[in-house]
């Protein structure tokens, strides 16, 4: 697949991945503050604060993860489209799993509704694109 808007897309939505997931990755709950202050709670209980802050490094690498595989199918898509369009529905799935949070407040919010948006609109945008690419290419 020779389409330069659909790895663009993949390259720009794989570097915030990978900018997003290393401040997650590496600094856990409290993140390495890329993305504003870090002094939004209190830790009442250690024990279980640091299997929890474990539990969320691992997704923050993951999302690292995803991130270097989006920049990666950039050059190699065709050899990628597989494992990007499984990380798709990944991210699409993600997204749906916020919306169990019932605060629809906080999901419309600035800070959140573009992130949403972007998982429900533009990951199967993207998806059905890379999908339908594959199939006619062969």
């Amino acid at each position: 697949m020779r389409e330069p808007i659909i790895k663009t897309i993949l390259g720009l939505t794989g570097l915030v991945a990978i900018a997003t997931g290393a401040n997650i990755g590496f600094g856990g709950i409290a993140t390495l503050g890329i993305d504003g202050p870090t002094e939004f709670f209190q830790v009442s209980d250690p024990d279980t604060f640091a299997l929890r802050d474990s539990n969320v490094r691992f997704v923050g690498g993951l999302w690292l993860g995803i991130g270097l595989l989006f920049v990666a199918a950039t050059f190699w898509l065709d050899r990628l489209r597989q494992a990007v369009l499984a990380a798709l529905a990944l991210i699409i799935v993600g997204g749906l799993a916020r919306l169990t949070a019932g605060d629809l407040t906080i999901l419309a919010s600035a800070k959140l509704g573009p992130s949403l948006a972007a998982e429900l609109v533009l990951m199967p945008m993207l998806f059905w694109r890379i999908w339908a690419g594959g199939r006619s290419t062969g």
